[in-house]
């Protein structure tokens, strides 16, 4: 099976979260894969998608509400994480593909929950770190976080922070100034 080199899969994903150490019993899961395909030959964004994942082993707290906007009751009509794994690879090819996330998080999240709940993972071993890829191409002395990155290089923070298909276009936008070479404006 061949690697396809079209098309970057940009992913950002939220996940169950509280002010402190999570309840006895519950972990941290992902509640919300954002996608964002990435062209390479042109670094246009062609499509951004949020899949709501239903948590199985957590519950949505009012400071994962303020932060990511969603709600228990939201991801409650969310698929199982199974099927958004499955999805990944029917509909984008993702272990065949590049991909990209801000940060190690996501990678981490993904490799610890599908081994958690023995599912398959759904990405090959390609993957790019932009935020450590964004301070090394800009000579940065630290890594940046996104909304910073996107006022280094002149670009709007686009929709809600913090929620995954919005985030994921956000970082599409900084990962297609990287591709293109753009300098950031000093």
């Amino acid at each position: 099976m061949g690697k396809k080199l079209d098309i970057i899969i940009i992913v950002d994903v939220e996940a169950t979260c509280w002010s402190e150490s999570p309840p006895p019993g519950q972990e941290n899961e992902i509640i919300e894969i954002g996608i964002c395909t990435l062209d390479i030959a042109t670094g246009k964004r062609l499509e951004k998608e949020s899949i709501l994942v239903k948590p199985e082993r957590s519950t949505v707290s009012e400071f994962c509400t303020q932060l990511t906007t969603l709600t228990q009751a939201q991801v409650d009509t969310g698929i199982s994480f199974a099927e958004a794994c499955a999805m990944l690879k029917q509909k984008y090819l993702s272990h065949q593909r590049v991909w990209a996330s801000y940060g190690d998080y996501d990678r981490r999240q993904f490799e610890r929950q599908c081994q958690s709940r023995q599912i398959s993972y759904p990405f090959g071993t390609r993957h790019i770190n932009v935020k450590t890829l964004f301070a090394i191409v800009h000579g940065l002395s630290i890594e940046v976080g996104m909304d910073e990155a996107l006022q280094l290089l002149n670009l709007p923070l686009e929709g809600t922070h913090h929620r995954g298909g919005d985030d994921a276009w956000n970082i599409a936008a900084i990962f297609s100034e990287l591709l293109l070479k753009r300098p950031i404006q000093k």
